[in-house]
């Protein structure tokens, strides 16, 4: 599969002519649904979900389908029957071709008073997605895309949460709060700490791998 970051949390997964797009909000690329066959929602704040982008690309596309938890499916009523499938904790589905496992259920604690919202991570074929969490799947991880900064993390929660997944390889993600300092500063502080137990890369938007 090919594997392109799509700024902040959101990375396109494409494959024999399908296309899987993970948590497409408000700091993504603006391109970034375009041509997709599936979407996969971890949770229901802006940086990962945007109602009336999905609803254009729904609109757009007949025939794009869209996987998230109950509380983002509610937000997405009236696209039509099937469009729209309520997933969770311990699902296994395909989606755009792809096999997808759900771990997790909750959002990381921001602070005791911000209520916690419901979060799918999603496993798509050896690649985690945790979204805002620091589930560790129970299945093996190839790729991590570990969320580099967020309001809910310090630097050592985020090092630590990379080597208990214990991934062969950790893409940066959510990373868009960061200045360009403070990118490099987190790159040197995060690699410089997981890479005895996994290959580090903070990239660009629009950088792709091949897996």
């Amino acid at each position: 599969m090919r594997l392109t970051k799509l700024g902040h949390a959101c990375v396109r997964l494409e494959r024999d002519g399908q296309t899987l797009v993970l948590d497409p909000g408000a700091f993504s690329e603006d391109t970034a649904i375009d041509g997709a066959d599936a979407v996969l929602i971890t949770h229901e704040h802006a940086d990962h979900f945007v109602e009336a982008t999905l609803r254009a690309a729904a609109q757009a596309n007949p025939a794009l389908r869209i996987f998230a938890d109950k509380t983002v499916a509610a937000q997405l009523e009236g696209l039509g029957a099937g469009r729209v499938t309520v997933v969770g904790h311990g699902d296994a589905f395909t989606a755009a071709g792809f096999e997808v496992e759900v771990h997790g259920e909750w959002h990381a604690v921001i602070h005791p008073d911000i209520p916690i919202v419901r979060n799918n991570g999603y496993l798509v074929e050896g690649v985690f997605h945790p979204g805002d969490s620091l589930t560790v799947p129970e299945a093996p991880v190839e790729t991590l895309l570990l969320p580099l900064h967020a309001p809910w993390s310090k630097t050592g929660e985020v090092i630590d949460y990379a080597r208990a997944v214990g991934a062969k390889r950790s893409l940066a993600v959510h990373d868009a709060l960061l200045s360009v300092p403070g990118l490099s500063v987190g790159e040197r502080l995060v690699g410089g700490n997981v890479t005895e137990q996994t290959l580090f890369t903070r990239v660009e938007p629009g950088t792709s791998f091949d897996l």
